[in-house]
């Protein structure tokens, strides 16, 4: 790969350094940006950056875009042009005697990702209920599981697992409550106030998971989409109450932050660095990966909104159901 396409690449991520986020991108491109090609693979990519519509085309070359006509821009490779739906919403890009169809990655703005479940959710739920979790050796420290909003009111929760929508489209839990072991919580107040300072807060999907959940989790997904869900056999980093899943709201307005990708999308939009999307969503995405990095958070390689503290293996798998926590 050449060395300025590689460094373009790792500038696509976004810099949080810079004070404000960069403007949102013309409305008009909003509509043609995304993947086109087969289903097995990208052949082009429309992105924003520094202000500017680019194609990336295959993961290899990018060019700029420039308006040559109603839905038509012109690069150094030629003339592409963009079909609408009728939302106005790009469904196919026209190269020459090409057309490459938008890829369907995640849902579209507002909608929830969701995935067919291998097997019916409630056989599955009488079997994870009734199965135990891993045997583990060792010495752990004591679980001290503590209510998030208790620590700090400030923090907002969209529990997505305790209603229908979620990647499964059912409730998993009984009850939106988010805990964590207590230093893992209380580093997450501490990035939730030094976030305040620049207009933003931590919205909460997910904390403490029960390993039941996890078990359901992983039988529901096709085997081709475990990327994304944890291994029961193994257990996961929210059962240990050491991970979280969550994003930025503005505090002015309450809304949630736009990203590149949506929570729980089985794609690689959800990868932390993936490149497409706009300057501002990856601005915002950097942010977050930022402050959660500050207070001894790693981002997981695959979600962009999966953090997992520092001392997640110092605790053991837990299976008490939030109905038995502290209220």
């Amino acid at each position: 790969m050449r060395p300025a396409l590689l460094a373009a690449i790792l500038l696509a991520a976004g810099s949080a350094s810079a004070q404000a986020p960069p403007p949102a991108p013309p409305p008009a491109w909003r509509p043609l940006i995304g993947e086109y090609g087969p289903d097995s693979t990208t052949r082009v990519m429309i992105l924003e950056r520094g202000g500017r519509l680019l194609a990336r085309f295959d993961s290899t070359h990018e060019a700029g875009l420039h308006s040559a006509g109603t839905n038509r821009f012109r690069s150094e490779g030629g003339v592409l042009r963009f079909r609408l739906d009728a939302k106005g919403r790009a469904v196919a890009i026209l190269a020459g005697d090409s057309s490459w169809p938008r890829r369907a990655l995640g849902p579209e703005e507002g909608a929830v990702f969701r995935i067919v479940p291998v097997r019916p959710i409630e056989e599955l739920r009488r079997e994870a209920l009734a199965a135990t979790p891993p045997v583990e050796t060792g010495t752990f420290r004591a679980t001290e599981l503590v209510e998030l909003t208790r620590l700090d009111p400030g923090i907002k929760l969209d529990i997505r697992y305790a209603g229908p929508h979620n990647f499964l489209g059912t409730p998993l839990y009984s009850q939106a409550r988010a805990f964590l072991q207590r230093p893992a919580a209380e580093a997450l107040v501490r990035a939730h106030r030094k976030l305040k300072a620049r207009g933003y807060g931590l919205l909460i999907h997910d904390g403490y998971r029960p390993w039941y959940v996890t078990r359901m989790f992983w039988d529901a997904t096709p085997p081709a989409q475990h990327e994304f869900v944890a291994d029961p056999a193994t257990g996961s980093r929210h059962n240990r109450g050491c991970a979280v899943d969550l994003t930025l709201y503005d505090l002015r307005t309450g809304k949630p932050i736009e990203m590149p990708g949506t929570y729980d999308e089985f794609s690689h939009r959800s990868y932390p660095a993936y490149p497409g999307g706009t300057s501002r969503q990856r601005w915002h995405r950097e942010l977050l990966r930022q402050a959660m990095e500050a207070e001894g958070f790693t981002v997981y390689s695959a979600e962009w909104w999966h953090f997992d503290f520092k001392d997640w293996k110092s605790y053991r798998i837990g299976v008490t159901p939030f109905e038995r926590l502290g209220n």
